[in-house]
């Protein structure tokens, strides 16, 4: 399973990818909002950090609009995966992109259904967002498992990337349902990495290293 990390904040991209595990970006205009900085400088940035699939969300809501601003942020780099709302001018956007090349990232699924003609217009990507079916007490990672299932009856290529996630446990569901990708909040990464067996071991290791004579 391939780690996106889901932020627009360029100190968090960095550390993600000098600890060497993340594979790409997602972003959308709240995160590129708490930046407080212009939405191509901040993916200008990313780009120069991470050499991977990088989502940038459109805001335009009606099929020009959407392949126009679609166009437009492909343009910028060769990386950048063009984010796109689930509904039907999107969807019409989504078939238009994808005939030129333009990869896309399907954002905002809740149900198979969407996942299914989201797929059908050519999706590269499709974003389930675990969190919130979780919040309206549904299971998001049934969802995932969905859509995992139909894809691989049809042989449909969007790959499912499991978004919304909020703590590690979504991580290790998404990878054994067998999601293609999970992105995941920079403070979700480093609780990837906690273990208390490990704090204790590294803390007695050391102690005894103290120990060891210099000569």
């Amino acid at each position: 399973m391939q780690i996106f990390i889901d932020s627009a904040d360029i100190e968090e991209i960095r550390d993600a990818a000098e600890m060497g595990v993340i594979d790409g970006v997602t972003t959308n205009p709240s995160l590129v909002a708490k930046t407080g900085r212009p939405f191509k400088e901040v993916l200008v940035d990313i780009c120069e950090v991470v050499n991977g699939p990088i989502s940038a969300e459109v805001v335009a809501t009606d099929h020009e609009g959407i392949i126009r601003e679609g166009r437009n942020l492909a343009a910028m780099h060769e990386n950048i995966v063009v984010k796109v709302p689930l509904i039907a001018e999107g969807l019409k956007a989504v078939r238009t992109l994808s005939e030129e090349g333009i990869r896309t990232n399907v954002t905002l699924c809740f149900s198979v259904t969407q996942g299914l003609l989201a797929a059908k217009a050519g999706a590269t990507y499709i974003s389930p967002f675990i969190g919130r079916v979780d919040d309206i007490a549904g299971s998001g990672m049934e969802l995932v498992q969905q859509l995992v299932t139909v894809y691989g009856n049809y042989g449909l290529d969007t790959k499912v990337l499991a978004a919304s996630i909020r703590h590690p446990l979504h991580v290790v569901e998404a990878s054994l349902l067998g999601a293609d990708v999970a992105t995941i909040p920079h403070k979700v990464i480093h609780q990837l990495l906690k273990h208390p067996l490990t704090d204790i071991g590294l803390e007695r290791f050391l102690a005894d290293a103290k120990k060891i004579p210099s000569r």
